[in-house]
């Protein structure tokens, strides 16, 4: 076994492969670019190299400046993860002539599958099943349309060196194959340096199966089951569940067996994928093989309570397999992976960009076999980071596992329900849904599962419930107790009022990124002779009454479960308040609400009163400026106005004097804590 390797990725997988390492006793180093230099992987790793800065094309994809830190380190091995380098049949051959162990398949195996079409005639050759198509080196237009013509409408057109999704275009009608051939084209051309296409019969409701393969230089190889990728948006998956519901016995046998062939007719070593696409008959057919480690593999390895990251470690050492039987491997139980993206569902899906001022994720193992209660988390993202648009938006993989496939889905709608994510938009409330569905909980799955369902499953929250209100006027209540200074009569009986009902208006807004915020208003009372309390929403009145407000103190701001009573009926949910923007995140019911609160901006600092150097509360950009140097203000009065994550936030003055210092201008980008202006408050 290795005694130091360098793991050439980032984010969840190069956590995923240090934890693993670590329990090997394996020194580990970790590559780097500029934006990554506080990150997790970096924090896991043994040692850390800067490679360059943000740009993948300047940094992850520099292998000669990877290798040169292998070198200098003194590792052994490389492991490339998933995704950059993973499959670069340039890379792999550079580590072999540099006298490093390149942790995946032979560099000839690379070859054999990087290109779509030629694995697929290899496939052919080893009496794998394929789709009808055309794989032929003739690209002529022409040539291509015949052949689309003699498969029959509809069609597919994928990119022969192509993946993940890019470089894929479903052909309806003959009319329209020339545009879609050379939108296909241009795809191809931008995305991986080569426009070569090949063209396949698109089945309908098709289902998207793939088996984890692993094969030694000793001459073993076996499949590890399979997994349905099926539930995909932008041809590219969202859930992964092992092993495949549905599918016979004889089936899997067969599939397995069909991928085993695969990667023995490229004489393969290591960890692969075999993927295919099954028709709504039961007919399976060869999609292509991933010659890596799969962001899905950890369903199975919480199925067969293997560690597939150890396995490609002792492959790649020379060892063979673990388990040299197919008859000795076992699966136990029912594995769900869910990834949770900072992205937008309801806008097609967008990555998300911004800085994650809280994230709370359910009890959890991490990068191992779950919890007591079938929980694991992988994730490369802590509170704090941020989601830059260099990278995958992935924040999390939310895996779980139960005796059954019921039990799993019930657990992973449980877990879902406690991720509270604030900074970027995400897709945890869209992936609540989709788990929650018929279609999902019958499994009734297919490519189209999400396209079919988008009218249910990208429905928004919209105007919040009643209780959400509740919950955050609960909040609100306790950090004003919160504020006041030390333990006394006036705090305890902050609202009493001498002959008198006291009674306030609350003015919360909505707050969702693209849209003005929505005004709510709420009616907050409490009878001072009987203690009792209630709030008017929309015309109703409510009995009211806070149970528990929840109160936890963060550097970020305050967190808990808050209890309140409606009517006669409680209900609980917690809540993330955010003094500098002033609001309240309320999660419950598997919603996630950003309600703000504006007269709760936070009192101005002691050094703020004194000197009126005015901070942002959070990175931005700066769109108006309401004020001119040598200008006298109030407290109060209208400063600067600041965008961020499509919100504005108006800087106010923090006490009466003379505007001194302008130190940005409209159009600036800003950081988070940059000091914006100054107010002279001795003038």
């Amino acid at each position: 076994m290795f005694s130091k390797l360098l793991i050439a990725n980032r984010g969840e997988i190069a956590c995923r492969v240090a934890t693993t390492c670590r329990r090997l006793g394996i020194a580990t180093v970790a590559v780097f670019s500029e934006a990554d230099r506080h990150a997790k992987h970096v924090a896991l790793a043994d040692e850390a190299v800067l490679i360059g800065p943000a740009p993948v094309s300047d940094s992850y994809l520099q292998y000669e400046r990877i290798i040169g830190a292998a070198r200098r380190t003194g590792a052994q091995a490389i492991h490339p993860g998933y995704g950059f380098l993973s499959e670069n049949e340039a890379f792999a051959r550079a580590c072999a002539e540099a006298g490093l162990v390149f942790v995946g398949p032979p560099v000839a195996a690379i070859a054999a599958m990087g290109s779509k079409a030629a694995a697929k005639a290899l496939m052919q050759e080893a009496a794998v099943p394929l789709v009808p198509g055309y794989h032929g080196a003739d690209q002529e237009p022409a040539r291509l349309r015949r052949e689309a013509d003699a498969i029959g409408y509809p069609v597919l057109l994928k990119a022969s060196a192509g993946g993940g999704g890019k470089g894929m275009r479903v052909v309806e009608r003959g009319d329209d194959f020339a545009t879609a051939l050379a939108s296909c084209q241009r795809e191809a051309r931008a995305s991986f340096g080569d426009d070569r296409i090949l063209i396949e019969k698109y089945l309908l409701r098709p289902r998207h199966v793939e088996v984890q393969v692993f094969a030694d230089r000793h001459g073993h190889a076996l499949y590890l089951f399979d997994r349905d990728c099926s539930v995909q948006r932008r041809h590219q998956k969202v859930i992964e569940e092992a092993p495949a519901p549905g599918l016979s016995e004889a089936t899997r046998r067969a599939m397995g067996e069909a991928a085993v062939a695969a990667a023995r007719a490229v004489a393969y070593e290591g960890a692969g994928t075999v993927e295919f696409i099954v028709s709504p008959d039961g007919a399976f057919y060869f999609m292509e093989m991933n010659t890596r480690l799969q962001v899905e593999h950890p369903v199975t390895e919480l199925v067969t309570g293997l560690d597939l990251v150890e396995w490609q470690l002792r492959v790649a050492a020379g060892e063979p397999l673990p388990l040299t039987e197919q008859a000795a491997l076992r699966t136990d139980g029912h594995a769900i992976e869910a990834r949770i993206y900072a992205e937008d569902p309801s806008r097609g899906f967008l990555p998300s960009t911004g800085a994650i001022t809280h994230l709370q994720v359910p009890a959890a193992s991490e990068f191992a076999q779950p919890d007591a209660a079938g929980v694991r988390i992988d994730s490369g993202v802590r509170a704090g980071d941020s989601i830059t648009p260099y990278y995958d938006p992935m924040i999390a993989k939310l895996i779980v596992h139960g005796a059954t496939r019921a039990q799993a889905c019930d657990r992973l709608v449980q877990a879902l329900d406690r991720f509270e994510i604030v900074g970027p938009r995400t897709n945890v409330a869209f992936l609540r849904r989709l788990v929650d569905s018929e279609a999902f909980r019958t499994a009734r799955l297919d490519t189209g599962l999400i396209e079919r369902n988008q009218a249910t499953l990208l429905a928004q929250a919209g105007v919040p419930a009643l209780t959400a209100l509740a919950l955050a006027l609960a909040a609100a209540l306790a950090s004003e107790q919160g504020e006041a200074p030390g333990d006394s009569p006036w705090t305890r009986l902050a609202f009493w009022r001498v002959n008198a009902d006291a009674r306030r208006v609350w003015h919360f807004r909505l707050s969702e990124d693209g849209a003005d915020p929505a005004p709510i208003e709420v009616i907050w009372q409490r009878d001072t002779r009987t203690g009792e309390g209630a709030i008017e929403y929309e015309g109703r009145r409510h009995a009211f009454a806070v149970v528990s407000d929840g109160k936890t103190r963060h550097d970020d701001g305050s967190s808990g479960t808050v209890t309140v009573e409606l009517d006669g009926h409680r209900f609980s949910g917690s809540v993330f308040h955010e003094p500098a923007r002033a609001l309240f995140h309320v999660f419950a019911d598997g919603g996630h609400w950003a309600l703000e609160l504006p007269e709760h901006k936070p009192a101005a600092t002691e050094d703020e009163l004194a000197g009126g150097r005015l901070t942002a509360p959070m990175p931005g950009k700066v769109v108006a400026l309401l004020v001119e140097v040598g200008q006298a203000v109030e407290k109060g009065t209208p400063l600067l106005v600041l965008e961020a994550m499509k919100m504005e936030h108006t800087i106010l003055a923090p006490a009466a004097g003379v505007v001194s210092e302008l130190r940005y201008a409209v159009g600036d980008q800003v950081d988070d804590g940059a000091a914006l202006l100054v107010v002279d408050a001795s003038a």
